[in-house]
């Protein structure tokens, strides 16, 4: 019996699952995916209000024919092996073996290819021992783990049909869903088996919502549930406009707010599951969303686009003319309201693409091309375990580059030192000051620039730290009385 976990509160992931599950890459390469993935389907869709109660009653029927038998239900199972009994209490209950425990969850997944390639939800496969893929005709098989990638929470699975050729799914554009464009999703909430929902795009470019790095998802009310990871949400022409990956709920069931991973992402996963790694386009350029009042102080009558606080030497940005202060509006023909956005322009176009840049100077409107170049890994990440007696004792920090920052992922700043381990029984974890991805800006009140410096201090018998949480700055370390205190 799988457990079924409600979750409570805030945006929650739609997969059943008894426990968290790590994150799992495979190392075995799939072969050439992009060339068995079908083509997009770029049929143009007639969209025509209904004008009677006649029009209203359609049936999804043929849809759901269509598509229905190539999304499939996933299953998966881990052992979690426990440490041995405490030699303490051997003397009590016995030295016998510990029986490890078996945690199960399921969700869903789509066909993409007929020969046995799968795609899901990351979170719904990440640590498992053991994944079976079950088909709409009840015919099961196990699944191996090819490819995987946690920041855009997307899994390859490959089954053997054993010669059989699988139904597959239509593939869809998702730049060209509208906002009350009907959608159907399929997949199996709660494990009931698999099941059908309708609803609307409620929204596109949906951003901040706290799922995946580049957060840029399809909001439908369609209902979605636990379970639903991982299965199609289709346009009105029965193609895949996305992934159902989350929804929005305080009580654990489908309040109508869910969130799809674009299929254009689902297509850049594909092509990087050849590649072995998913790399991102990179301008070097850094940025907030303008709000009203920086709008206003710029001359602007409404909110909208990205304020450039920083560009990259050396750069596409830079070589494009692009500097600090310009306001982008649009990226290759789509607005750019924030970062998250940016991103998403970034990551679904391939390195060396160029694209038109519509951004505004000192009141003029100006266009730019610039031409995507992957990230660089300057200056090198110098992955530093720090030792002795201090407060960073037992953390593990490194510099970031442009390309470990995006490796990283979490929206983390191309410069800097950045957190990225803390061993067990550290000062930090005892006291819970630090976290992976925490970046340190000065140690011992002295600014710090490097991976190299911030060991040097620490080396020193540093007793204090700052550091920048998501924005957020704090100063943690021992006052004279030997009191540990933080302050922001």
């Amino acid at each position: 019996m799988l457990n079924r976990l409600k979750l409570w509160g805030g945006v929650a992931i739609g997969a059943i699952a008894g426990a968290a599950l790590a994150i799992g890459i495979g190392s075995d390469r799939p072969g050439s995916v992009s060339a068995q993935v079908p083509p997009v389907d770029t049929t143009p869709m007639t969209r025509v209000a209904p004008v009677n109660a006649g029009q209203v009653t359609l049936s999804y029927a043929p849809i759901v024919k269509s598509a229905a038998p190539a999304v499939v239900n996933v299953y998966t199972a881990r052992v979690e092996r426990r440490a041995a009994m405490n030699p303490f209490f051997q003397q009590f209950f016995g030295g016998g073996p510990v029986q490890p425990r078996v945690q199960q969850s399921l969700g869903s997944g789509v066909i993409v290819a007929g020969d046995g390639l799968v795609i899901t939800n990351n979170h719904v496969v990440q640590g498992a021992d053991q994944i079976l893929v079950a088909l709409a005709d009840r015919r099961e098989y196990p699944a191996k783990l090819v490819f995987a990638d946690a920041r855009l929470d997307l899994a390859l699975l490959r089954i053997d049909p054993k010669g059989a050729r699988l139904p597959v799914i239509r593939m869809g554009d998702s730049d060209r869903a509208e906002v009350g464009d009907v959608t159907v999703a399929i997949g199996n909430p709660f494990g009931v088996g698999q099941t059908v929902t309708t609803g609307i795009v409620s929204a596109i470019a949906r951003t901040g919502i706290g799922v995946s790095d580049w957060q840029f998802f399809i909001q439908t009310d369609a209902a979605i549930n636990p379970g639903n990871s991982g299965g199609a949400l289709l346009d009105a022409q029965g193609r895949l406009i996305g992934i159902n990956t989350a929804i929005y709920s305080r009580d654990g069931g489908s309040n109508g707010i869910g969130f799809a991973i674009p299929s254009k992402i689902v297509r850049v996963f594909l092509t990087a599951a050849d590649k072995g790694k998913f790399v991102s386009g990179w301008i070097g350029v850094e940025g907030e969303a303008l709000t009203a009042e920086s709008a206003t102080q710029l001359g602007f009558d409404r909110p909208g686009g990205l304020l450039v606080t920083a560009v990259a030497p050396n750069s596409p940005g830079a070589r494009a003319g692009i500097r600090p202060g310009d306001v982008l509006r649009t990226v290759d023909g789509k607005e750019v309201a924030d970062g998250g956005q940016l991103r998403y322009s970034l990551a679904t176009e391939g390195v060396g693409k160029s694209l038109d840049v519509v951004l505004f100077r000192a009141g003029a409107q100006q266009k730019v091309t610039v031409t995507l170049a992957a990230p660089p890994e300057t200056p090198p990440r110098s992955i530093t375990a720090i030792t002795g007696r201090s407060i960073l004792a037992g953390v593990t920090v490194a510099n970031l580059s442009p390309a470990y920052a995006q490796e990283l992922g979490a929206g983390l700043p191309e410069e800097g030192v950045v957190v990225v381990g803390i061993a067990g029984g550290a000062p930090a974890q005892q006291l819970g000051f630090l976290k992976p991805g925490d970046l340190i800006e000065a140690v011992g009140g002295r600014a710090v620039k490097s991976a190299a410096e911030v060991a040097a201090l620490a080396g020193q018998g540093a007793t204090s730290v700052r550091f920048n949480r998501g924005g957020q700055r704090a100063e943690c370390g021992l006052a004279a009385a030997g009191q540990f205190i933080c302050r922001s």
